[in-house]
């Protein structure tokens, strides 16, 4: 196989030191990692067995690497799953939530009726608690009220 020679300048070097040994995201941290092994004339192959990584993920790091520097330790934001409930829909379910004291289940109900989107009840307590929303139980107190029962001296 081809070697690519790969060699990091004294500044690169000593920040990917300090991610590799400080970093809170661990992608980050294996990232550096692998570029300083890189860096120290290791073949991707070996990098990759050492690692417990595929030997693209090596070739797509260092690829990355040269093409944007430290931007490319950091994870891109993913798309994940598209929103159940557009604004509109968690605005009125906010509404009701505070104009009467419904429950999540009840909410979740009247938004179908509306014509809402089918959501799961825990996508009501999302909103809710999104929203800085909590449903509390009331109930009456629990004081003990005082007896009125004599001492038990005798006078």
């Amino acid at each position: 196989m081809a070697r690519i020679h790969f060699q990091l300048d004294c500044a690169s070097r000593a920040t990917l030191k300090q991610i590799f040994e400080r970093g809170t995201q661990w992608r980050e941290r294996q990232r550096a990692r692998t570029l300083l092994l890189l860096d120290e004339g290791m073949m991707p192959e070996v990098v990759a067995e050492m690692l417990g990584i595929h030997v693209r993920t090596v070739g797509t790091t260092r690829n990355q690497w040269m093409a944007t520097g430290l931007a490319s330790l950091p994870d891109r934001p993913r798309s994940g799953a598209p929103r159940k409930l557009q604004a509109e829909h968690v605005e009125r379910i906010l509404n009701w939530a505070k104009a009467e004291p419904l429950s999540a289940a009840a909410l979740l109900a009247r938004h179908k009726e509306s014509g809402g989107p089918d959501v799961h009840l825990a996508t009501i307590h999302a909103v809710l608690k999104n929203a800085g929303l909590a449903w509390v139980r009331t109930r009456g107190s629990l004081k003990k009220v005082a007896m009125s029962q004599p001492s038990g001296r005798l006078a």
